[in-house]
C-alpha cells in the first residue's frame, strides 16, 4: 500500500547548481501524480528512476516559470515514448493557453489525450478522485491565482473478524452493514428458517432485541493517509484548518526568518511561519523547500523550522519520504 512522495525539485524561481526547480512525484496504490513541473523536470525524473509513463495526473499550483518550465518539454517526451493513455491535468485556468499553444505548434498526430480541468476554488474542493483516493484543491496566497493540492485516502470498508463471524454467523446482509461501518441490531424472538453459515439457529427466542457493536465484529484494515502540498503561498487564516491534521505536509520556506520582508513583499513564507503553521495544523511531519537561491544550504532552514516544529524535514533533490510508515531516514 504505497504512499510514498519524491522530490524532483527543491529550488525556487533562481537556478542553482544543488537543486532543480519545483516538481513532486507522489505514488499512491501504485498510481503516479505529478505536482508542479518546473524547468528540467523530465531530466530528474530519469535522474531518480522514475518513469514519465506511469504518471497518471498532473497538478499545476500556478503559471510562474518555476512551477510550469518543464511542462511542455515533459509532454513532447511522453508522446515520443508514444504514450497513448489519456493524461489527467489540473491546474488555473491560465494554464490553458499553454496548452493550447502546445497542442497548436506540436499537437499534430500526438498520440494521447490531454484532459485538462481548470481549477477554480475559494475553498477546498475535490477535483478528482479514485476508488481509493480523494484529491482536493484550495486557494493559496501568492499574489495571483495559485492552489494547494490534498491527496487524501478514502475511509476504507471494514475487516469482519473471524471468531465474530463462527459466533454470530452473519448473513450477507449484515456483513455488508458490518462492513459500512454500522451496527448490528437484531430483533428478539426466533426466526425460522434462517440460519447462521455455520449451522446454528440465528435467534435464541430471547425477549430482547441483540446489539452487535460494529467494534465487535469488524476492524479497520488500515488508517487512511494523506499528503498536502502547499507551494507557494504567504500565511493565510484558513490554511491550518485546511491542511489540518495531515499525516505529511510540504510547505514552501522560501525564506530564513531574518528575511521576512522579502517573503511579505513576494508572497511568500518564512521558516518560522511555516513551521508554526504545522504546529496549529497538528500535522504529524513537514517537510520544506523551494528555497531561495540567496541561501543554499537548507540546514538554516531547518534548523529555525525545528525549533518551533521539530517534526521537521528539508528537502533535498532525490529524497524519498515514505507516508506509508512516517519514517524517513534523513536530517
Amino acid at each position: 500500500m504505497d504512499f510514498t512522495l519524491k522530490i524532483m525539485g527543491s529550488g525556487s524561481a533562481m537556478p542553482v547548481v544543488e537543486r532543480n526547480q519545483s516538481a513532486q512525484v507522489l505514488e499512491v496504490r501504485g498510481r503516479s501524480f505529478l505536482i508542479d513541473c518546473g524547468e528540467g523536470t523530465q531530466r530528474q525524473m530519469v535522474r531518480f528512476g522514475v518513469s514519465p509513463m506511469k504518471i497518471d495526473s498532473i497538478f499545476i499550483s500556478h503559471i510562474h516559470g518555476d512551477h510550469v518550465f518543464g511542462l511542455l518539454g515533459l509532454l513532447s517526451t511522453m508522446g515520443m515514448k508514444a504514450r497513448t493513455a489519456p493524461l489527467n491535468v489540473f491546474g488555473p485556468n491560465a494554464l490553458k493557453s499553454m496548452l493550447n499553444y502546445f497542442s497548436a505548434f506540436y499537437g499534430a498526430g500526438f498520440p494521447f489525450e490531454i484532459k485538462f480541468t481548470p481549477v477554480s476554488a475559494k475553498k477546498p474542493e475535490v477535483v478528482f478522485e479514485t476508488k481509493s483516493l480523494e484529491i482536493s484543491a484550495f486557494p493559496l496566497n501568492h499574489g495571483i491565482e495559485c492552489y494547494g493540492y490534498l491527496f487524501r485516502e478514502k475511509e476504507p470498508e471494514m475487516n469482519i473478524r473471524k471468531e465474530a463471524l463462527e459466533k454470530y454467523g452473519f448473513t450477507l446482509s449484515e456483513i455488508g452493514a458490518l462492513k459500512r461501518g454500522e451496527d448490528l441490531v437484531r430483533p428478539a424472538g426466533p426466526d425460522e428458517g434462517a440460519t447462521f453459515m455455520n449451522g446454528f439457529v440465528r435467534h435464541s427466542g430471547t425477549d430482547s432485541d441483540l446489539l452487535i457493536p460494529n467494534s465487535e465484529a469488524a476492524y479497520k484494515p488500515w488508517e487512511p493517509r494523506s499528503y498536502a502540498y502547499c507551494s507557494d503561498t504567504a500565511p493565510f487564516p484558513e490554511e491550518a484548518l485546511w491542511v489540518s491534521g495531515t499525516d505529511l505536509l510540504y510547505h514552501e520556506t522560501t525564506y530564513p526568518q531574518d528575511m521576512a520582508d522579502q517573503a511579505e513583499k513576494r508572497h511568500h513564507s518564512t521558516t518560522m511561519q511555516a513551521a508554526a503553521l504545522a504546529r496549529d495544523a497538528g500535522v504529524k511531519k513537514l517537510v520544506i523547500g523551494h528555497y531561495s537561491s540567496r541561501c543554499p544550504d537548507p540546514k538554516i532552514f531547518l534548523k529555525e523550522c525545528r525549533s518551533v516544529f521539530p517534526e521537521t524535514f528539508a528537502a533535498d533533490d532525490g529524497d524519498t519520504f515514505d507516508i506509508s510508515q512516517i519514517s524517513y531516514g534523513k536530517n
